[in-house]
């Protein structure tokens, strides 16, 4: 290994596809986004280089981007929140339960491999203000609210709506990776800490917590950056509607572009939202510590 380490044809050789295929792949089309980003370009014509006029107007005449970043943030925030918690709580119960712990596993980890699409369309159903959730209310004299079309407030009822599926959907991811991270802590030093006299409850703070927190920046950052492009399942509940109250920043970048043609326009959007994700990984990076254990 060490030879072949020193050899750096070799090494160029092992590297090059790699490379190529993310250059072709990621580099490339980045490069090519931002250029489009500064450009009135409908995909029909030669891109009309006009500077940061699509970032202007996005911050200063946009009303739907506002809504939608508006969105954006709570959605990650919520998720952020409600999936480590409940998450991290299923991983600690199932993988100290003795019995039936796979099937509870596969229970709460099905959504996540369902198709979105169908999921957006099943909930939207069930949430109908006329079928649905609603009838079975009304059968029991309860008026059910819309749901899904409910428009006042800072942060309207359908984001809530959403955001519960979504929490449904994915907190089975979450639980997973955690699951994963506590099986791997042995069992030696929790037996260490109860001969100490150390609860439950204290070798869970102080020996759990501190332990899994790699893969709390892990999963935390994989929340934050699939909750910022999140579409699906709002595309398929609400479309973003109704006037525009559930526009996120994904769904908001596909109308301009592949609805009204303005790819200079959405690309500006995709850019923004790139420089989301990539503050919140630094943010996380930074602000939880990640320290190395040796038993």
């Amino acid at each position: 290994m060490n030879k072949l380490l020193e050899d750096k044809k070799a090494a160029v050789i092992f590297l090059a596809p790699a490379f190529l295929l993310f250059t072709l792949i990621l580099f490339v089309p980045i490069i090519q986004v931002i250029y489009y980003s500064l450009c009135n370009y409908t995909g029909l014509t030669k891109p009309d280089f006009v500077g940061l006029k699509n970032y202007i107007d996005l911050f200063t005449s946009d009303e739907t981007m506002k809504t939608a970043l508006k969105n954006s943030i709570f959605f990650m925030v919520f998720s952020g929140i409600t999936q480590q918690v409940i998450g991290l709580f299923l991983a600690v119960i199932l993988t100290n339960l003795k019995w039936g712990r796979n099937l509870f596993k596969n229970i709460y980890y099905l959504p996540c491999v369902l198709s979105s699409a169908a999921l957006g369309l099943l909930w939207a159903f069930l949430f109908n203000p006329k079928i649905g959730l609603n009838q079975l209310l009304g059968m029991i004299g309860v008026q059910g609210p819309n749901w899904l079309f409910a428009t006042k407030g800072l942060i309207p009822l359908p984001m809530w709506v959403i955001g519960f599926v979504a929490l449904w959907q994915y907190v089975g991811q979450t639980m997973m990776l955690y699951m994963a991270q506590i099986s791997g802590i042995s069992r030696d030093i929790y037996e260490a800490s109860y001969i100490d006299g150390a609860s439950k409850s204290r070798a869970f703070i102080h020996i759990t917590l501190p332990l899994i927190r790699p893969m709390l920046v892990t999963t935390l950052s994989l929340n934050c950056i699939g909750s910022l492009k999140f579409f699906d399942l709002i595309y398929n509940m609400t479309q973003g509607g109704p006037n525009h109250t559930t526009e996120v920043l994904a769904s908001h970048l596909y109308t301009q572009g592949f609805k009204f043609f303005k790819y200079g326009y959405a690309s500006s959007i995709s850019i923004v939202l790139l420089i989301l994700c990539m503050v919140m990984t630094v943010i996380i990076s930074k602000c939880i510590k990640v320290e190395t254990y040796e038993a």
